[in-house]
């Protein structure tokens, strides 16, 4: 289900007759390919998120607390990227079922992780434009902390079972063994299936929602000319370049495998029959996921577009902080010269008053 060959059992393995041509000979090329730059880059960009946030961000509020445990999801799924990359090259896992299992576990915890931090990331948002004042009492970095680890132990409740449920299969013409590949009908129909379902539902179908009804309900709160004349046209425009960029990473990145995925449960459940269903599935899954996995190099842009907000906090407490400091050194000033002033009036009062005594 994760990668390689989903549909290597329609053509060969249990229970499969149909016959059907193989079209998806360009996946391996194509997977250690882009896997090798995800890896580089999703590394190096997200290596300096973490450095960022942990290091030199001062200001941290329940927004970078999202950030930072989408950073986590993102680091550990880059890690096992190598041995992907070799798995794509070699076609053969030697690394032993227990790694493969937690390979794959780590790639739903990525995805689905992924999904549901922007989604807390929108949400989020949303309460901090529409509702700036009532929200207050929710939107607390006490309150982000449960939120991410609720959606952690939702991630690994769903990802851990896909992972460890079934085990590695093996070829036995040249004694090569699979990740996760040729799964048959039955085990589909019992097992996959049903996993599916929850993934589909509660990993990507309501985040979508969510993400799509926040960002409709926010567009709209820009409009109104209240908001433009509180806020600005500069912060709107910034805000409008952060939600759009937000949803066009969303929406490329996951939608077109979540999609597919869907068409490729109902072929292996042979719900959906045909050679040309077929075909055109087994072809875009390849791409699909190759696209999905990006998202480990994409998610650095939504820190960026998002932090820029945090940096202006920033910029606004220092100038506070500044303007304090001036304040206070004039009061300073001004304090001291009245005591200078005094002193001198009490030192001449002295003086006048023993040349009277004299």
């Amino acid at each position: 289900m994760y990668n390689a060959t989903p549909f290597s059992s329609l053509t060969q393995g249990a229970g499969n007759n149909s016959g059907c041509p193989k079209n998806d000979g360009f996946k391996y090329p194509l997977y250690s390919t882009i896997f090798s730059i995800v890896f580089v880059v999703g590394l190096i960009t997200n290596v300096v998120a973490i450095y960022i946030f942990t290091c030199s961000l001062k200001l941290r509020n329940e927004t970078t607390t999202y950030m930072m445990n989408l950073v986590v999801s993102d680091l550990l799924f880059v890690f096992t990227l190598p041995l992907r990359v070799f798995y794509f090259i070699n076609q053969n896992w030697p690394f032993g079922s227990t790694l493969c299992k937690f390979s794959v576990s780590l790639f739903y915890t990525n995805m689905y992780g992924s999904i549901l931090f922007l989604t807390c990331i929108s949400v989020d948002r949303f309460l901090a434009i529409v509702h700036p004042f009532r929200s207050r009492a929710l939107r607390t970095k006490r309150n982000a902390r449960i939120v991410c680890i609720c959606v952690w132990v939702l991630v690994l409740s769903g990802s851990l079972p896909t992972g460890f449920l079934l085990d590695t299969t093996s070829r036995e013409k040249n004694n090569a063994t699979y990740c996760f590949e040729n799964f048959s009908s039955k085990q589909w129909k019992s097992h996959l299936s049903k996993v599916v379902i929850f993934i589909e539902t509660v990993g990507f179908i309501i985040p979508l929602l969510l993400n799509l009804c926040c960002s409709i309900m926010v567009l709209q709160t820009l409009r109104r000319p209240q908001t433009i004349s509180r806020g600005g046209k500069l912060n709107k425009t910034k805000i409008l370049r952060m939600i759009i960029v937000h949803l066009f990473i969303f929406c490329f990145c996951f939608i077109p495998y979540n999609v597919n995925l869907v068409f490729y449960a109902l072929v292996r459940t042979k719900t959906l029959q045909g050679c040309s269903v077929e075909s055109v599935v087994r072809t875009i899954y390849p791409i699909a996921l190759c696209i999905a996995v990006s998202n480990c190099c994409f998610d650095p842009i939504i820190y960026y577009f998002t932090s820029e907000t945090i940096q202006n906090s920033i910029k606004r407490k220092s100038q506070i902080d500044r303007s304090f400091d001036v304040k206070f050194s004039e009061a300073l000033q001004s304090e001291t010269s009245s005591n200078l002033q005094c002193s001198l009036r009490n030192l001449k009062a002295k003086v006048f008053h023993n040349e009277s005594s004299v």
